[in-house]
């Protein structure tokens, strides 16, 4: 299968993209494009981005091709984390049951 690997990466940067999450998803996209489709790939890249950044969940195969695609690439990024808070999500329930406890 051949594709057009001529297409400008630098074209998918958003107006309000911030640099340092810009940069993580421009290496992906160089990485890969002369493995997938430029549409195949813009989307893998954001899932890329949407796993890393914000936490995201897809199917497993999905998350196996990220994976084995993002070798070395967020290697970086996970090691500036791990000095860094983290996100803590809370389930609404237990939210009003620790609410409830404090107000008795």
């Amino acid at each position: 299968m051949s594709f057009d690997t001529s297409w400008d990466v630098d074209k998918y940067r958003t107006e309000h993209e911030y640099e340092d999450h810009w940069q993580f998803r421009r290496q992906f996209l160089i990485s890969h494009q002369d493995k997938y489709p430029e549409d195949r790939l813009v989307c893998l890249a954001q899932v890329f981005f949407n796993i890393e950044f914000l936490g995201c969940q897809y199917p497993k195969k999905v998350m196996d091709l990220i994976e084995t695609l993002s070798e070395g690439l967020a290697d970086d990024l996970r090691e500036k984390r791990k000095g860094k808070l983290q996100r803590t999500f809370v389930a609404a329930s237990d939210a009003a049951e620790a609410k409830a406890k404090r107000c008795k």
